[in-house]
């Protein structure tokens, strides 16, 4: 049998890459983190695959080393494009027959979701069919007001029959959730209606795959391949900004799978109205569907998200002060709040330390840097009045003119997203109101804040002027 030259090559590259990281991260983290990698047999556009027995791993090898591993590489082999880290029985999962679409290039290791496809085959057994990344469900995804107009947006769009409406555009900044929600539409589609098919990939692939089509003079191929498929997912489109072929072609896509009656969305990280370098047509063809916005998540999500993280490993305790002050400091993007709580139970299971708060500071002081602002009650109610342009005393007063009652409730609301006092407390700092008109003020908001732009984008400006 010929020998694969390309391969031995990497093979060779990839021993010279573990003495080094030995080397550089010490036996103790070498042998419980980065020994377990395998090498995948590389990609013949310049991709090297590798893969760890468990998604815990995988994730904390991504967060810690992600850029070292593609450094390291390309020392080795500058022809070297990504190095992409997997769970192997996630990789195992995506392997598709060759009367499938080809493989598409998963994203850069940095990032937590592997590229699925679920093939333009009818009729194939689902166990035959390539899956889409196991950890990214429904039923895994927390739900707050700062994301529930996507989700309810995403499920409807899964569920089987004539869709309600298509395309779904959804948009947020990096690490929100947007991967997430496309790939539990994709499993709860298939779940559904396990004889149909579906393809997710980056807008980066589509242009690709795109223009290897062209230079093939294989147009037509890509199209019927692509537009076969009864639900399409394009992510991050705003990298094809300025790609006018590429463009017009998503453009053309799109509306087939509008005049068929399909499903489509599409993921970004800004809106429709802000984009730039996109045609018009297609534009006006996406803010025609539902958009629908992911937002920071607010404390109480943060809280319920770290709950839900550490419910996927038994046996690590973390005290309710240490998971206060992650979600009190961390408040950017989900994954930088699901990568610190997993770099403190590496860590103590490297170190047999005990998590406390003196570990949480001495592990994470980069990502805690700066001391925290304390924001009291009485700073909340001076910036609402400011705001709404109402008196600060009317606040706790007994009026209850809309003009008045409704920043009241949004008072409140932040008072309980911000700071620590209990609902009694609040009460008290409102005109000694009960602690269930508390609840009803934050209920309310919340509800408000998924279909009222005007109250959502003052929540929003407020919290960004309070916490920062």
């Amino acid at each position: 049998m010929a020998v694969d030259h390309g391969q031995v090559e990497v093979a060779a590259a990839w021993a010279r890459v573990r003495h080094n990281l030995r080397a550089s991260a010490g036996q103790r983290v070498f042998d419980r983190w980065l020994k377990p990698m395998e090498l995948v047999a590389p990609d013949e556009d310049g991709v090297v695959r590798l893969t760890l027995p468990s998604a815990f791993m995988t994730d904390w090898v991504r967060n810690h080393y992600a850029e070292r591993l593609t450094h390291e590489f390309r020392a080795q082999l500058p022809q070297v494009r990504d190095v992409v880290v997997e769970t192997a029985s996630a990789l195992q999962a995506r392997i598709v027959p060759p009367a499938a679409l080809p493989e598409s290039k998963p994203a850069p290791v940095a990032t937590h979701a592997p590229i699925a496809f679920a093939a333009a085959v009818p009729q194939r057994a689902p166990a035959e069919r390539p899956a889409f990344d196991p950890r990214y469900r429904f039923d895994r995804f927390v739900v707050s007001a700062s994301n529930r107009v996507a989700f309810n947006a995403a499920k409807a769009l899964a569920e089987p029959g004539v869709p309600r409406f298509s395309p779904l555009f959804l948009h947020s900044g990096t690490g929100l959730g947007k991967t997430h929600l496309m790939h539990a539409i994709g499993h709860a589609f298939l779940d559904a209606d396990p004889a149909a098919s579906a393809v997710y990939l980056p807008a980066e692939r589509f242009m690709f795959e795109f223009v290897a089509a062209m230079r093939a003079r294989d147009t037509h191929g890509f199209k019927a391949r692509l537009r076969g498929v009864d639900l399409l997912m394009i992510d991050d489109l705003q990298f094809v900004a300025g790609k006018d072929a590429t463009q017009e072609e998503c453009l053309h896509t799109i509306n087939a799978f509008m005049d068929a009656g399909k499903r489509v969305v599409i993921a970004c990280d800004r809106s429709p109205a802000l984009l730039e370098g996109i045609d018009p047509r297609l534009l006006s063809r996406l803010g025609g569907g539902l958009v629908a916005d992911i937002k920071l998540p607010e404390t109480d999500l943060r809280h319920a998200i770290l709950a839900a993280k550490l419910a996927e490993v038994p046996g690590i305790v973390v005290p309710g002060d240490v998971l206060d002050l992650l979600a009190g400091r961390i408040r950017g993007s989900v994954r930088e709040l699901e990568g610190a709580l997993n770099r403190l139970i590496a860590y103590a299971s490297l170190t047999g330390d005990t998590i406390d708060m003196a570990f949480a500071h001495a592990t994470l002081g980069e990502m805690l840097a700066g001391p925290a602002k304390r924001v009291t009650i009485d700073d909340i109610q001076r910036a609402v009045s400011a705001h709404f342009e109402v008196k600060q005393l009317d606040l706790i007063s007994a009026r209850r003119a809309q003009a008045i009652a409704r920043p009241r409730q949004v008072a409140m609301y932040l008072a309980k997203q911000l700071t620590t006092r209990s609902l009694p407390e609040i009460g008290r700092k409102f005109g000694n109101r009960d602690h269930s008109t508390v609840i009803h003020a934050v209920r309310r908001i919340e509800e408000l804040r998924g279909i009222d732009r005007e109250i959502d984008s003052a929540v929003r400006t407020l919290l960004r002027s309070l916490e920062g």
